[in-house]
Parts: C-alpha cells; structure tokens; sequence
C-alpha cells in the first residue's frame, strides 16, 4: 500500500516537473523570438502556431482517427466556438506583443489578475455570485499587481495596456468555455480543442495581421528559419498535451499551485537569461498577488469539499442528482474543464 502511494507521488510529481520545464521553455522560446530574435511579429508568429495546431488536429482527428470528433454542424460552430476563437484570437495577439516591451517577469506578475478578472467576468455572465469575501480578495490581488507596476523598472504603458486588455479577453474566452462547451456537455480533450478552436483563432488572426503586421512583413521580410520556427510549434504543442497530462493525471488545484511555483521561476530565469530588472518592490507586490490567489484557492477548495460532502450525503439518502457544473471546473481561472482541455485552459501555449 505505501509502495503505490509512493507511486502515485512520483509520478504526479514527475507531471508536475514535466508541466513546468515545458512551460517555462515555451514562454522563454518565445520571448527570445519575438524580441531578441529580430521577428517582431507577434501576430504572424500566433498565426503560426494556429495553423501547426490546425493541422495536427485535422491529421489525428480526420485522417489517424486517433480521437472522435463532435461532428459539430455550422450552425454550432458559429454558435459555439467562433465567439471563444475570436476572443482567444484577440488575447494571443495582445499578450504575445506586450512582450516586445514588458519582461517576462512583469508579465507573469500581471496575470495573477486571472482569478478576479474571471471572477468579475462570470458574474457579469451569471455563472458566478458575487460575495463581498472573495471580491475583498480580488482587490488584495489587484493592489499587489498595482504594486509591481510601481516597481517596475522598465515599465512600458503600451505593452502595459495590451498585456491587461489581452487578461481581459482571457477571462471573458474561460468564461464563454463554460457557458458554451462545458454546460452543453461538449467536453473537448486536447487534439479536439486543437481541431475545433485552432480553425476559428487563425481566421480571426487575418484580421489584425492585414491591419497591423502585413505591409511592414513582405516589405522588410525577416529572416526566418525553418527549423527554429518548427521546433517552436512542436514546443507549443508540446506544452498542450502536458497540460492535458498533469489535469488529467493530477488535478486542476495541484496545476494552480505548481503555477505559482512555476511563474516565481519564471521571474528569476527572466533576470538570469533576459537579464531583466526586478526590484524589491516588485516582490513586495507579487508577495500579495500570490497570497490573495492562494486564499481564493483556498477558499473555492473549501466550497468544493462542501459542495461533495452535499452531494454525497443526497446519494447516501437515496436522492441522486446530477451534481452540480461547480464541482467539475474546480478552479474558475481557466486551469480545468474536467477533460484537461486546452480550452479551458490557460493558454500558454501560443502566448510568449
């Protein structure tokens, strides 16, 4: 008996080390690219790995016949998955061009805004209830980002802007995951949210690239390797299916925490690879970030034993019941959509 739980340490430990070595990999890949590598362009870079997703998910889906698809009509595509591409298109293209003027240590500091932006966004959406603790704790969160931003030595207001509309965006996209796919039993693994939402974000992408990135791209082309840029996309894809394994192995509160662990590593690697600036104050204010997220966790963990012990207690009397939605996304900041989705998902995986 000791042996397996000895077992089922190590490997959720070994998940938890894959995630994150992954994790940091791509985020730092992408820095070096968009900023260091003289590829400036975040969107044809987004629209990149958009279309690699696209067609490993046509190839495992429709040819290998690795996974079922949904066999979703048009009408509920449109319905369904073109509002989550579009709102995933706009928060890639955002956060991937904050980080041409913001360090990645700032830009992690930044997104433990999550938690209260999907808070504020479900209760505008009615899948969340507003309740005056966790609110309280939202603004303990916010003050510390208010923080970091007053130490930041190489502040930016642009990237600032882009990096908080694109937050914005992402919680609105978690949000419209569970009013959309996760409440109408459309639960997606990976390679399905590969296929299905991958489509729609490169279609939205056009827009903004034609706008924004298209003249100065075939005018000035940049040089670019085949091989690097490949290698980035399998890196991407990568990041996916670990995802997938460490909820699908672990659970959506062990990958909350091991996100905490993993962004404090992210700050330091940034100062020793990028050799970006992080001052006292800055710790100071991502100190209260990590405390008000580690309350909200703590809090939605106490809610969901509650909510188990409740439902356990009606089989045991015989009343069954379907359970409730609240109990299956443990977290509502995006890490878990009970099949370890992607689309429910953080998406690091195009994001620098």
């Amino acid at each position: 008996m000791k042996g397996e739980v000895l077992g089922a340490i190590v490997k959720a430990y070994t998940f938890v080390v894959i995630w994150m070595a992954v994790s940091i990999s791509v985020i730092l890949f992408n820095k070096w690219l968009l900023a260091y590598s003289g590829f400036p362009y975040p969107i044809a870079l987004t629209m990149w790995h958009m279309t690699f997703c696209s067609v490993v998910g046509f190839i495992c889906i429709r040819v290998l016949g690795l996974v079922k698809s949904h066999n979703l009509s048009a009408r509920d595509y449109m319905q369904r998955v073109m509002p989550i591409g579009v709102l995933y298109a706009a928060s890639l293209w955002l956060s991937n061009s904050a980080y041409l003027y913001l360090s990645v240590s700032f830009i992690q500091m930044t997104k433990s805004l999550m938690p209260g932006l999907v808070y504020a966004s479900g209760i505008l959406l009615g899948t969340e209830q507003y309740q005056c603790s966790s609110a309280a704790n939202m603004l303990l969160i916010a003050f510390g980002v208010v923080v970091c931003a007053l130490g930041e030595a190489n502040l930016v207001i642009k990237g600032l802007v882009q990096q908080l509309v694109a937050l914005v965006f992402e919680a609105a996209r978690l949000t419209l995951v569970q009013i959309l796919i996760n409440a109408r039993g459309l639960a997606m693994n990976p390679l399905q949210s590969l296929y299905y939402v991958s489509p729609a974000c490169l279609l939205c992408l056009c827009v903004p690239f034609v706008l924004v990135e298209a003249r100065p791209f075939f005018t000035e082309p940049p040089v670019m390797y085949p091989s690097v840029f490949i290698a980035n996309a399998l890196a991407a894809f990568a990041l996916n299916l670990a995802v997938f394994l460490l909820i699908g192995k672990t659970s959506a509160l062990t990958m909350n925490i091991a996100g905490v662990i993993k962004d404090w590593m992210l700050i330091f690697f940034s100062y020793a690879v990028f050799h970006a600036p992080v001052t006292r104050l800055n710790l100071f204010g991502y100190a209260f970030c990590c405390t008000g997220v580690g309350i909200y966790n703590w809090q939605k963990l106490q809610l969901l034993k509650k909510k188990a012990l409740q439902k356990q207690r009606e089989e045991v009397g015989g009343k069954g019941g379907s359970g409730d939605a609240e109990a299956q996304r443990l977290l509502p900041n995006g890490t878990s959509n009970g099949a370890g989705s992607p689309l429910g998902a953080k998406s690091e995986a195009s994001k620098a």
